[in-house]
């Protein structure tokens, strides 16, 4: 408690808004958890790192939300301190002046955004300034920083496909944090996978395992992002909002909004010859539930919160999923969504 004292003090002093219990189901879009101890909502990217300083010179676990469309937080309070960039949501179009850069086209736009900015909101922002590359992303929920942080991909595009820079806090010490840019190196992405998210060891058993979520391994967070985007002349905006349209239908039409879930629970292994949805069907675990947790009967990688369900039925459910799936086929489901 003395440490959530000194944090609470150092926001304070950097007129950083916090409230304390905070209630942390409706905060994710699986409408599951129970509180946090401290919930930090800071309006600046200087706040920002401010509140990552603060909690690291503390020593106190924390862990940085953005639409909380990948998480599931616990059934009891979490132990640790939540950072909100529900206020981070800026959408600048950059000078092309101001980027030394001779590569990029005429008719390239660069448009940056803040890390909390809710995909939709962008996806917007680009319609209505006749801009495009963004349309596939349209209806995804969750924030800009979330989608860089998953490397997102819907339809078979991912964030890093439009991804020009990313600016981001790093932690150099206890004491000592510092904002940087990257330009992006495609090197370091590949199929949701990001820079950001902690080295994983890869799993040599092959044994299912559903990955914990280290406080301590991360050093490194999204501010910000900068995207290239098309200019399209004014009479091509129909056709931008015609094609945002026909994806949220699709989303629609698989039932990605009719009960709170995470949208997809497992990644696709290009090694398995089909999408994990597809062996999770044909292993005729659709519909099945523990308590309120259900295997979605019209989806296979999407499990939704039907009734009241706890964070520990869906780890359950998980588990549950790569055990049969594992003895069906020999495939190790790997989860995309966080469990914290």
């Amino acid at each position: 408690f003395m440490l959530h004292d000194f944090l609470k003090q150092s926001l304070i002093m950097a007129q950083i808004p916090f409230s304390t219990d905070e209630p942390l189901a409706q905060k994710s879009t699986f409408k599951v958890g129970s509180s946090a101890p401290l919930f930090v909502k800071p309006y600046t990217t200087e706040q920002f790192r401010s509140a990552i300083g603060g909690a690291t010179a503390a020593e106190l676990p924390f862990f940085v939300l953005g639409g909380g469309s990948n998480v599931v937080f616990p059934d009891s309070p979490l132990e640790a301190v939540v950072i909100s960039t529900q206020n981070l949501s800026e959408i600048t179009v950059i000078d092309k002046e101001d980027v030394d850069d001779n590569t990029l086209s005429e008719d390239t736009v660069l448009v940056n955004c803040q890390c909390g900015t809710p995909m939709q909101t962008f996806v917007n922002f680009c319609t209505n300034h006749n801009l495009s590359g963004a349309q596939e992303f349209a209806g995804l929920p969750g924030t800009i920083g979330g989608a860089v942080y998953m490397n997102a991909r819907c339809f078979d595009k991912s964030i890093s496909d439009i991804l020009y820079q990313t600016e981001q806090i790093e932690i150099i010490s206890k004491i000592n944090t510092k904002v940087t840019t990257t330009n992006f190196n495609p090197s370091q992405w590949d199929y949701k996978k990001s820079p950001f998210q902690p080295n994983q060891e890869s799993n040599n058993s092959q044994e299912p395992t559903i990955p914990k979520y280290n406080f301590s391994e991360h050093k490194i967070f999204v501010s910000s992002a900068t995207f290239k985007l098309t200019r399209k002349s004014p009479e091509e905006k129909s056709q931008i909002q015609e094609e945002c349209k026909k994806y949220i239908n699709e989303r629609k039409n698989k039932g990605h909004f009719n009960f709170p879930s995470a949208g997809s629970v497992f990644k696709n292994n290009r090694n398995f010859g089909a999408p994990s949805g597809k062996i999770i069907q044909d292993a005729d675990l659709l519909g099945y539930a523990i308590g309120g947790a259900q295997v979605a009967p019209f989806h296979g990688n999407i499990i939704i919160n039907k009734e009241n369900a706890t964070a520990t039925q869906i780890k359950e459910l998980v588990q549950h999923v790569q055990k049969v799936v594992k003895e069906k086929f020999g495939f190790s489901l790997e989860p995309e969504i966080i469990f914290l």
